[in-house]
């Protein structure tokens, strides 16, 4: 590969802790929150939750998912996205490269990563709906401020006027997209019945292949119904905001802004998030257009507070260990992520052991739980070694078109 004048990633001395500890914390968060579908636990009908031996603690459990993890990880995983923007822009540019040659370039190979694991090893992929709309980030480039935040509150906000349209309106978005999903079930024979247990009970990667491709269908069906692409652009925005003005890099001034965020994002957020809580394990009794505006009133606000917690925790107490302890998964992000579907097969699908649907959600979320331990304990051993995951070297590499050196010495 040629190299590419003025252009190369950020280097390790260079990098800000706080952001690789709160990237380390987001997939904490986003490994429990994809477990319980991992573990095909979601896709259990009710009464075969109901007969599992811990279907009483499940169901608090389950709220207490809704609660504290729900929608709140990848918002803080999104907004670090933004960010990261920013660094990249204002870095390349720096050096006299080109900062958005080098930016497309990052978000079609990562385009290209979330595609082969959209379809060859989990349907819950999120790395490609992150490169898509991360392309369109350049386009808010030369706006003030004032209007980037608007703007990132405004596609925040966009989902609860589109779901309470769609549900005054007798509206299903989504319609052809769950008739098309519904044609490949019926062409593999995956049906309602079989369908929590299709990948646990599979012997071949070929039955594997066949339950993506319609999950990869249902992926879509999520994005639509969920308004995501609207949700990640908004918090994309907001973080680009932040990294913008390079917030990040002046916290012990801006402890008083903290100190309120953490206030309004947990002692109101917390108590509305009770509510989204409630109205998400009851079935959205009220309607989509206000579970939407449940969301949109607790969801980021939470996760606000909890950067914002965090963020005062570290300026507190930042030599402890534990911001390094998250930060080294932090700084493995994607090959974490992609090692947690790896992971996620070898539990719980027949062509690995094949505990799936046959474990109870606290089980599914000690597990989960264990498996960051493993990942952050083996990103710190490698870390030691090494400069670079082995998927973020690769990204980078391709990238940057050069090859980069990855051992430490």
């Amino acid at each position: 590969m040629s190299e590419i004048n003025g252009s190369s990633p950020v280097e390790v001395k260079k990098r800000h802790i706080i952001l690789d500890a709160l990237r380390g914390f987001a997939i904490l968060g986003i490994c429990m929150a994809n477990f319980p579908e991992f573990s095909l636990y979601s896709f259990l009908k009710p009464e075969a939750a109901n007969a599992m031996s811990t279907a009483k603690i499940d169901s608090i459990v389950q709220f207490l998912l809704y609660f504290f993890i729900d929608g709140k990880f990848y918002t803080i995983f999104s907004l670090l996205f933004g960010i990261g923007f920013s660094i990249i822009i204002t870095n390349v540019t720096a050096r006299g490269g080109n900062g958005l040659g080098v930016f497309y370039r990052r978000m079609a190979v990562l385009t290209v990563i979330g595609f082969v694991h959209l379809m060859t090893l989990w349907s819950g992929d999120i790395l490609m709906l992150y490169a898509l709309m991360g392309m369109l980030l350049p386009l808010f480039m030369r706006l003030s401020n004032k209007a980037l935040f608007g703007w990132g509150l405004f596609f925040l906000f966009l989902p609860v006027v589109i779901d309470s349209m769609c549900e005054m309106w007798g509206i299903y978005p989504s319609a052809a997209i769950v008739r098309w999903q519904w044609y490949w079930c019926d062409k593999y024979g995956i049906t309602d019945a079989n369908f929590a247990y299709w990948l646990r009970d599979c012997r071949s990667y070929d039955d594997v292949f066949k339950f993506l491709i319609q999950g990869a269908i249902v992926r879509l069906q999520e994005f639509v119904d969920g308004n995501r692409y609207f949700k990640v652009l908004g918090l994309f925005l907001i973080g680009y905001y932040i990294g913008r003005n390079r917030f990040y890099a002046n916290l012990d001034a801006l402890k008083p802004v903290l100190k309120k965020i953490c206030q309004y994002g947990l002692f109101i957020g917390w108590p509305l998030t009770a509510i989204y809580s409630w109205s998400s394990v009851t079935g959205h009794p009220l309607g989509a257009g206000a579970h939407s505006l449940f969301y949109f009133s607790s969801v980021y606000l939470t996760s606000f507070g909890y950067v914002a917690a965090a963020t005062l925790l570290y300026l507190r107490y930042r030599d402890r260990a534990i911001w390094r302890f998250f930060a080294a998964p932090g700084r493995m992000a994607l090959t974490n992520y992609i090692g947690q579907s790896v992971i996620g097969i070898i539990l719980f699908y027949g062509i690995g052991l094949g505990y799936g649907a046959t474990v109870g959600l606290v089980y599914v979320e000690i597990i989960a739980a264990g498996v960051f331990l493993v990942e952050a304990i083996a990103s710190q051993m490698w870390l030691s070694m090494f400069r670079f995951g082995p998927l973020e070297w690769m990204w980078r590499c391709f990238t940057y078109g050069r090859l980069f050196k990855i051992k430490t010495s």
